[in-house]
């Protein structure tokens, strides 16, 4: 499976410890899908021009990422603020004039020479890339994370266009899941999902519903714990065609991911004036 991501990148600033992680939905998913084996990931993205872009771009370098179509911008990274409650996080609201606030991308040829290589792209609803969606499906199958946004109107905007679709549906019973992803069906996506936290997580591909279960562990963050069951899904399902096994695979990388700090590791230390700012 070769997969491009397109979209967000931030730093997780986890404020108590007085640390810095690289993230963001569509930064976690290329990694994640890369760690799972992947034949070949890259990423997209509008880096900033501060310390904090250097260390997402370092770290993405690290972990095997493709980056030759990233955008560079004057501008600081976002950097959201995160606590730690009970092995889980809680996030607080990060200067809005980010990079990723104040940039959306634009595909040209050049983009599309190097996606044309790719059998998967996933973006998400924090990637402002909905615009785009009608040109990329067009060109490969598109992954997209709706996290919690499911009024109509966003759903008749992208579903169209996209061949998986993930939500976020803690908070959702079971007949609210099913009527959320017969929706997306109906409207034009593959296959849905939608994660329930500690409920596991139902997928329906419009012949037949699946049900997940977690794998347990003793979490020590579940940060990127969402992204890293996207990944695992997506290299799985991509490869084998098989729901069953793919969601299996997923809930394992999931947990996984939850006993790891950050999205995916590489912890720098807030400098002093960020430190200052974040308490």
């Amino acid at each position: 499976m070769k997969l491009i991501a397109i979209g967000d990148n931030v730093t997780d600033c986890y404020v108590d410890e007085g640390v810095y992680f690289p993230g963001g939905n569509a930064v976690n998913v290329a990694v994640n899908c890369k760690k799972n084996g992947a034949e070949a990931v890259a990423y997209i993205g509008v880096l900033g021009d501060d310390e904090n872009a250097a260390w997402i771009e370092k770290s993405l370098r690290e972990e095997g990422v493709e980056l030759s179509r990233i955008r560079r911008v004057y501008a600081h990274s976002a950097k959201p603020r995160v606590y730690l409650k009970d092995g889980d996080r809680v996030f607080g609201r990060g200067p809005r004039d980010s990079c990723q606030h104040l940039f959306a991308i634009r595909i040209v040829e050049e983009d599309l020479a190097v996606i044309r290589g790719y059998d998967v792209c996933h973006t998400s609803c924090y990637s402002n890339l909905e615009y785009e969606l009608p040109l990329l499906s067009e060109t490969l199958k598109v992954s997209f994370d709706f996290s919690d946004r499911r009024d109509e109107a966003y759903l008749e905007r992208v579903c169209p266009y996209i061949s998986y679709a993930f939500f976020s549906g803690a908070d959702l019973s079971e007949e609210e899941c099913i009527a959320l992803m017969e929706k997306a069906h109906a409207l034009g996506t593959a296959v849905t999902g939608v994660t329930r936290g500690g409920q596991g997580s139902l997928f329906y591909d419009g012949k037949r519903l699946y049900r997940q279960g977690i794998c347990r562990v003793e979490a020590v963050d579940t940060m990127g714990a969402g992204d890293s069951f996207i990944a695992g899904f997506l290299t799985k399902y991509t490869d084998t065609e098989d729901m069953e096994t793919a969601l299996h695979y997923a809930a394992e990388r999931a947990a996984a991911t939850c006993m790891v700090r950050g999205g995916f590791g590489h912890p720098h230390p807030l400098s002093e004036e960020e430190a200052g700012k974040q308490s």
